[in-house]
């Protein structure tokens, strides 16, 4: 029986073809989706994840990095006095409100980052070179996505916080959805600030000689008093929890999860439809198998081959069409991301999907006498 599934698709080939599409693009509006839902949110973390740091200090309770409080710099020094602690390294964190040529303006967020070669801040991001222009006085670097929306480029002039910067480089991968990250040094950094403190910090990023060591020393660092002066967090951690913050308890995010839930509903009514009506259409070559008495456990393996050699073909579609997607996106510098784990999960729902959707379009056929639909 399993020989007459593939015969069957191999000779009627044009009626399942649309039911591959129908199934292709189903997984594609899914993971797309996903893929949006994801890039969105990990720029949210993208200060963390860009950075080798392995714990990081900040005001108590913040909760999302994107939300740093100021806290006084002197805690630099309790830290250090760690016997696993290797560099500390301050962060400042303020509004940049940038001003464009044509005289309009764009809200930013103004990063002072430490410009020695090894610094852990932006350490994926930053190379040595971007690292040694930032050490010229005001100068600053932003992202490549970020050059059109603030009509720039490299060598050129631009006016942050009322004051007049060089844009002396671009990174890539420091993308943002609230405007531009606007990188540079600490000295410049304070400078462009006129409301921070000369004492106060952002975050304070250690390096540990043994990374290994992260929970035992993120266990020792944290105080253990009431109303603490700073918080510690594991960078994972505070990865997780900055995605978390926003996706779970911002409207942005709320809206984000009805939209990828909406798009599931959409992809399994799509997927359920289609085969269902393909299944519905051989239901007289079914009854004649039936009525020369091959069995309806027999037929429903038949049914489920089909079923899973469309999800197969459907879910090929959907890799390569959004491995497009994502590659045309990124080019554009649109905010996706579409992780290994995501095409195998979308591929896995895909196939659950079609083979429940060919054994719930086996019930008509159940339910048919094999004479009545022979008439």
């Amino acid at each position: 029986m399993f020989s007459l599934a593939r015969t069957t698709l191999r000779r009627d080939w044009r009626r399942f073809l649309p039911a591959v599409f129908a199934v292709g693009f189903a997984g594609l509006l899914v993971l797309i989706q996903l893929a949006l839902l994801l890039g969105i949110f990990r720029t949210v973390s993208v200060y963390i994840d860009q950075s080798s740091a392995d714990l990081w200090v900040g005001y108590p309770g913040t909760p999302s990095v994107d939300l740093a409080r100021p806290m006084a710099a002197k805690h630099e020094v309790f830290l250090r006095l760690h016997p696993e602690v290797a560099a500390v390294e301050p962060v400042l964190w303020a509004a940049g409100d940038v001003r464009r040529r044509d005289g309009t303006a764009a809200s930013g967020l103004l990063i002072g980052v430490d410009t020695r070669p090894d610094a852990a801040m932006f350490a994926h991001v930053l190379s040595p070179a971007l690292r040694r222009a930032l050490t010229e006085p005001d100068t600053v670097v932003v992202d490549v996505s970020s050059l059109a929306n603030l009509g720039a480029k490299v060598g050129g002039w631009l006016e942050v916080n009322g004051k007049r910067v060089k844009l002396a480089g671009v990174s890539r991968g420091l993308g943002a959805i609230g405007g531009p990250n606007i990188l540079a040094s600490l000295a410049t950094a304070r400078r462009l600030d006129p409301a921070g403190g000369e004492s106060d910090v952002a975050f304070l990023l250690v390096r540990l000689r043994d990374p290994a060591q992260a929970a035992r020393v993120f266990a020792e660092l944290n105080p253990k008093i009431a109303n603490p002066a700073y918080e510690v967090w594991r960078a994972s951690e505070f990865s997780v929890r900055s995605q978390s913050y926003w996706l779970l308890e911002t409207g942005m995010g709320l809206g984000f999860l009805f939209s990828g839930a909406l798009s599931l509903l959409i992809g399994v009514v799509i997927t359920s439809q289609t085969l269902k009506a393909l299944i519905n259409a051989s239901l007289r070559e079914y009854a004649t198998l039936r009525a020369l008495g091959v069995s309806l456990g027999a037929l429903r393996l038949v049914v489920l081959e089909q079923a899973g050699w469309v999800g197969l073909v459907g879910v090929g579609i959907t890799t390569v069409g959004t491995a497009g997607i994502v590659q045309l996106a990124r080019a554009h510098h649109v905010l996706v991301w579409a992780p290994a784990w995501a095409y195998v999960a979308t591929g896995i729902f895909v196939l659950i999907i079609a083979l429940l959707s060919g054994l719930l379009a086996l019930r008509a056929l159940a339910r048919t006498e094999p004479a009545s639909l022979l008439r």
